[in-house]
């Protein structure tokens, strides 16, 4: 059984996102700074490679992914109320980084990391949202695919080494091998000096 190879692709496009029938211009990725990503590596949405996969440099696309195909309906759940003393430093609220609006990054007990949108600061406690910003929207991507090629086995290695916590191949100072330095979050361009 042949193993279908995993493609490089870079593809600029404009998401929109339906929601009660109005579309609205979400994000953008323009031909001189586009999206890139490989293809089977969980990197991206499964229906958005889907859509993809099939098409070479230059092709047009303009599809809708259902909320289901997406990032799934917006559950009530994942709308927190966290006690105000969660985000303080040396006992003080750090209104520096914590407004509403703002997309923070968080840590479960288990050492998950994740992200939540800061939705509302009040006297005493702060309300995150812990689903994806898009969830429960329909999402139109309309673009064309810049680049479209088998990737190469050091993309693949890279991509994967960025995925799990280690270097890809532009790491600055640490070649991969942060492993524990403190304030060292080898995420693909880090610069560690000891």
């Amino acid at each position: 059984m042949e193993q279908t190879p995993n493609k490089y692709m870079t593809v600029a496009y404009e998401l929109y996102t339906k929601m009660d029938g109005k579309m609205e211009l979400t994000e953008q990725a323009p031909a001189e700074h586009p999206f890139q990503f490989i293809t089977g590596m969980g990197f991206t949405l499964e229906a958005f490679e889907k859509n993809l996969i099939n098409l070479n440099a230059g092709d047009k696309f303009d599809f809708t992914l259902s909320v289901d195909d997406a990032y799934g309906p917006h559950m009530p759940e994942g709308v927190q109320e966290l006690p105000k003393s969660v985000f303080e430093i040396n006992g003080k609220f750090d209104s520096e980084h914590i407004k509403e609006g703002l997309v923070i990054p968080m840590m479960n007990q288990q050492g998950e990391r994740f992200n939540a949108t800061v939705t509302e600061i009040t006297e005493n406690t702060v309300t995150v949202d812990l689903n994806h910003p898009l969830a429960g929207k329909e999402l139109n991507f309309k673009g064309q695919v810049v680049v479209s090629r088998d990737a190469t086995n050091q993309e693949i290695e890279d991509l994967v080494k960025m995925m799990t916590g280690g270097c890809g191949g532009n790491c600055g100072g640490c070649g991969g091998n942060c492993g524990g330095d403190e304030g060292c979050n080898c995420g693909g361009d880090c610069d560690c000096k000891k």
